[in-house]
C-alpha cells in the first residue's frame, strides 16, 4: 500500500468514527468513551502524518508505533462501547471495528519491516 492511500485511509477512519460519535447518547459513559475514541482515533491519522516526515528510522518507527498504540487504543475502546450497548448504529460500529482491526495489521506488519531495516 502507498503510504498516501495509508494516510486516506487513517483519515477517513477518524472522520467516521466523529460521525458515528456525533450520534451517541448524552449519558457521562458514552460521552467519556466517545471524546477518548476522537483523540486516540484522529492521533493516529496525524502521527502517520509525521512519521511519513520522520528525520531518521527511529523516529519514523516511533512514530509508527504511536500510531499503532492508538488504533489499538481505538479498537478496546469500540469493544468496550460495543459491550455496553452505547452505540446505536452496530452496523457503522461494525464496519469501524473491521477497518480499525486491518489498520492495526497494516502497521503491526509495518513496524516489523522497519525494526528489521534497523
Amino acid at each position: 500500500m502507498k503510504p498516501i492511500n495509508l494516510e486516506d485511509r487513517l483519515i477517513q477512519f477518524a472522520v467516521d468514527v466523529i460521525i458515528m460519535c456525533k450520534k451517541i447518547d448524552k449519558s457521562f459513559a458514552s460521552e467519556h468513551l466517545a471524546k477518548q475514541l476522537i483523540r486516540s482515533a484522529t492521533s493516529s491519522a496525524l502521527n502517520y502524518g509525521e512519521a511519513r516526515s520522520g528525520e531518521s528510522t527511529n523516529d519514523f518507527l516511533h512514530k509508527m508505533k504511536i500510531c499503532l498504540k492508538e488504533l489499538r487504543e481505538s479498537f478496546i475502546n469500540m469493544k468496550i462501547q460495543k459491550g455496553a450497548e452505547l452505540v446505536t448504529d452496530i452496523e457503522m460500529l461494525n464496519k469501524l471495528l473491521k477497518e480499525n482491526d486491518e489498520l492495526i495489521s497494516i502497521f503491526v506488519a509495518s513496524v516489523k519491516t522497519a525494526s528489521s531495516k534497523k
